[in-house]
């Protein structure tokens, strides 16, 4: 088989050791092997550094072990060509399993060519995914505060959900407050409703005539203090990472044009894929990468059913709000394409392809640095009148009429 990097090592990496095992082929075809155990202190790692640049190493790999590959990938991906593989494209050969066999399993492959990378995005990428994932990780969790909220009321007999829309909003928190406070009259804590909450006053003094009780009034400060507490996190994480985002102004201004895609959305989706597109040699890698196409899985010439890849949960999960977003909408092409699909085979399927098709556009977009050209509710329409037009005669003939067309003149 032929070798294609002659000096690589392989790193089996795990919370407190790593495993490397370089392989230098000699021009004579004869290949030397060495393997040493580093610890994965900072200092260790700089060390294992120092020690594959004495054998004058070029490629590196390592599987994708949880987090534990990233503090190995940080100190060596300057000086090396660092391959992170999924472990699942990586199956070792029956038999003992220790971990300095695994560490020369790979460098084996890798000697050969025979492993894939995986996409690792640039450092001020990989900061912007960074505090965009713990961004998501704070609005799900305030998500998780107003549930409780929410249950607190409930369990108070306190029904303001089934009255206003927002209960977080400026008169519930007023009338959450005043409950804290201690007041439970159901005619004051209505009086503090604004707006166009005070055309539902006589709802609101059904819904807030309870059975508040002190362990509700310390759940409700609780989770109110933690609510603020959240609101402010959320608000200077945000301006964290709009400074980051500056740079790629442009790119985001160029989302935005897709439908359905607002600020926030954009800046998740720049921090799971970046801005360089030629890193995908199509949009249908990056939609496989992404896992919001069908699997593949065919057996005997019949292709069998399958679901949806793995893929980036992140994004994925970013992109199935979009589609919701936009199937919301009118007088799009999208639009047009969500619901002409979720009459055929359902509402969820039909979300995931329409969460496909616009991660197609966002790859153009970003490739072509070009916005996003809207092709119009009667897009399909237009691609096959004449079927449309049979269809629509075939159907009022089986009602009973008779149909004669005459097609309109365009002045």
């Amino acid at each position: 088989m032929q070798v294609v990097h002659q000096r690589c090592c392989g790193l089996d990496v795990h919370k407190k050791t790593v495993v490397a095992c370089i392989m230098v082929t000699l021009d004579t075809g004869e290949v030397k092997k060495r393997v040493k155990t580093f610890s994965t202190m900072t200092v260790d790692l700089l060390t294992l550094a120092d020690w594959l640049r004495s054998f004058q190493v070029t490629h590196v790999a390592m599987e994708s072990t949880g987090v534990f590959w990233k503090p190995v990938f940080n100190l060596l991906e300057g000086d090396f060509t660092v391959i992170l593989i999924n472990a699942q494209h990586m199956k070792a050969v029956s038999g003992r399993k220790t971990d300095i066999k695994d560490s020369e399993w790979i460098t084996d492959l890798l000697r050969h060519g025979l492993l894939k990378a995986s996409f690792i995005p640039p450092q001020p990428i990989r900061v912007l995914r960074e505090l965009s994932r713990y961004r998501t990780t704070l609005v799900q969790e305030r998500s998780q505060e107003v549930n409780r909220l929410q249950k607190t009321l409930e369990g108070a007999n306190i029904k303001l959900a089934a009255v206003a829309t927002d209960v977080l909003g400026k008169s519930g928190r007023d009338m959450i407050q005043a409950l804290i406070d201690g007041t439970t009259d159901a005619d004051v804590l209505a009086e503090l409703a604004r707006g166009v909450l005070r055309k539902k006053l006589p709802q609101l003094q059904e819904a807030l005539f309870g059975r508040v009780q002190p362990h509700h009034q310390t759940l409700l400060r609780h989770i109110l203090a933690h609510i603020d507490f959240l609101d402010t996190q959320l608000a200077e994480l945000q301006k964290e990472i709009e400074a980051h985002l500056f740079p790629y102004k442009e790119e985001c201004e160029l989302l935005v044009s897709i439908p359905g895609i607002q600020a926030n959305t954009a800046a998740v989706i720049i921090a799971e894929i970046g801005v360089d597109m030629s890193i995908f040699p199509s949009a249908k890698n990056l939609s496989s990468w992404a896992g919001v196409c069908p699997g593949n899985r065919q057996s005997g010439g019949k292709r069998l059913k399958s679901t949806i890849t793995g893929g980036n949960p992140y994004l994925r999960s970013v992109l199935t709000q979009v589609a919701w977003a936009v199937s919301h909408t009118k007088d799009n092409y999208l639009s047009a394409q969500y619901h002409r699909l979720a009459r055929r085979i359902g509402k969820k399927k039909a979300i995931v392809a329409l969460a496909h098709s616009i991660l197609v556009s966002i790859y153009h977009v970003l490739r072509t640095k070009k916005p996003y050209a809207e092709l119009g509710a009667d897009h399909f329409d237009k691609l096959n009148t004449e079927r449309i037009q049979q269809h629509h005669i075939r159907r009022l003939q089986q009602l009973g009429f008779e149909v004669t067309i005459t097609k309109k003149e365009v002045a």
